[in-house]
């Protein structure tokens, strides 16, 4: 009887499917609105009239496009990271803690969807 292995049941399994599949939606329309904002950044008018103040406009764009682009890298990796919960869910091995083997608290996993690890655990890292 010791091989039976510690696991959420199927429908605590549905439930955080849901809720993963939600992030991603709210996760992927977000990165979408992130690379439309540093890639449509680029077509602004050339028409300014007062050049004074034009450079420093341009570098402030210029960090906002890559305070963006960091946020979008970020995204994605939120976004790959949701998925691979998904994975973890069909294999029937979400929610266990890939140090300790205990269940991952399912309040931890509400928070942090895509987590692998127990506190327990991550406060040993």
């Amino acid at each position: 009887m010791d091989d039976i292995k510690v696991r959420y049941s199927d429908g605590d399994l549905q439930n955080f499917k849901e809720i993963i599949l939600e992030k991603i939606n709210k996760a992927e329309q977000d990165l979408k609105q992130l690379q439309d904002s540093y890639k449509n950044g680029a077509d602004n008018g050339t028409d300014d009239t007062s050049p004074t103040f034009k450079s420093f406009e341009e570098g402030s764009d210029t960090m906002a496009k890559e305070a963006n682009m960091q946020l979008a890298i970020r995204q994605e990796k939120f976004i790959r990271d949701l998925k691979n919960a998904l994975i973890r869910i069909e294999n029937k091995t979400y929610g266990v803690c890939r140090v300790t083997g205990k269940l991952i608290q399912r309040e931890r996993l509400k928070l942090v969807p895509h987590a692998t690890l127990s506190i327990e655990a991550k406060r040993k890292q």
